[in-house]
């Protein structure tokens, strides 16, 4: 585990979170209804946010786990680390925010989250921390336009006084107002090829039990060509080298910031 059992992982107000989110997620934008941020803080600085809040869909995401309550779940849904962590980080902050929520939030009982193959990765760091794979399925979840903003389409439906929305109308020179999926499909958006897949961790290990949905054998990834490693359409096996070089020369890179 070598430094990342030197992180201190603690709760930070949004002010905090938010700006970090913004600047080092892929996707460069937050979700509205996150309310619960870790921080991942190593050598006295902040490198790593986490943020928890209720699904954005959660009368469908509550009917996965059969009994659950209304707040019996939350979503995992950004995590955003700089390249100043060593190997290992992610996993390691996963686990002791899970442990946290057991302890501070007992009626939690699983956490969901998605791992976006069309813009990012297929779910590693969920399969290391003993997440279950239970859906992969093409990504319609995100639009691409014309401008090459790239947009929640659920963000597009059900939030359209979101600034996101209103900068992108300025930009297409089109009325700001309420549009429907087809609408926006109509105006030049069109979905980015890839895949979503939906991962979930049992707080409680007795809920598995519960699961409405089938377990899926991670090895169905690559038979369904959904494998995805920093936007690239990858197998496993190319997977782990890249991901292995990758967390080399992150290793050789702090080795330097710390000599």
């Amino acid at each position: 585990m070598g430094r990342a059992k030197e992180i201190i992982v603690k709760v930070i107000p949004s002010k905090i979170a938010i700006p970090f989110v913004k600047a080092h997620h892929y996707s460069g934008k937050v979700v509205n209804n996150s309310s619960l941020h870790f921080g991942a803080f190593l050598d006295g600085k902040l490198h790593g946010v986490l943020s928890y809040g209720p699904s954005m869909d959660k009368r469908k995401v509550l009917g996965l786990v059969e009994g659950t309550e209304w707040d019996g779940c939350l979503e995992l849904n950004r995590m955003a680390f700089d390249d100043y962590l060593p190997k290992n980080s992610e996993s390691f902050c996963i686990a002791k925010t899970l442990r946290m929520i057991r302890k501070q939030a007992p009626q939690v009982k699983w956490v969901v989250s998605f791992a976006d193959g069309a813009q990012c990765g297929d779910g590693t760091i969920y399969r290391a921390s003993n997440f279950v794979l239970t859906g992969i399925k093409p990504n319609k979840t995100i639009l691409e336009f014309p401008t090459g903003d790239r947009i929640a389409a659920m963000t597009l439906e059900n939030n359209a006084h979101q600034p996101a929305v209103r900068d992108l109308c300025m930009k297409m020179g089109v009325e700001w107002k309420y549009r429907t999926r087809s609408e926006w499909i109509k105006l030049g958006g069109k979905y980015i090829p890839g895949f979503q897949l939906r991962y979930i961790y049992f707080i409680d290990p007795k809920w598995r039990k519960r699961l409405t949905v089938p377990e899926i054998p991670f090895s169905k990834i690559d038979e369904m060509g959904a494998g995805m490693y920093k936007g690239e359409n990858v197998t496993q096996e190319s997977r782990h080298v890249k991901c292995e070089a990758q967390l080399e020369r992150e290793a050789k890179k702090n080795e330097t910031n710390n000599v």
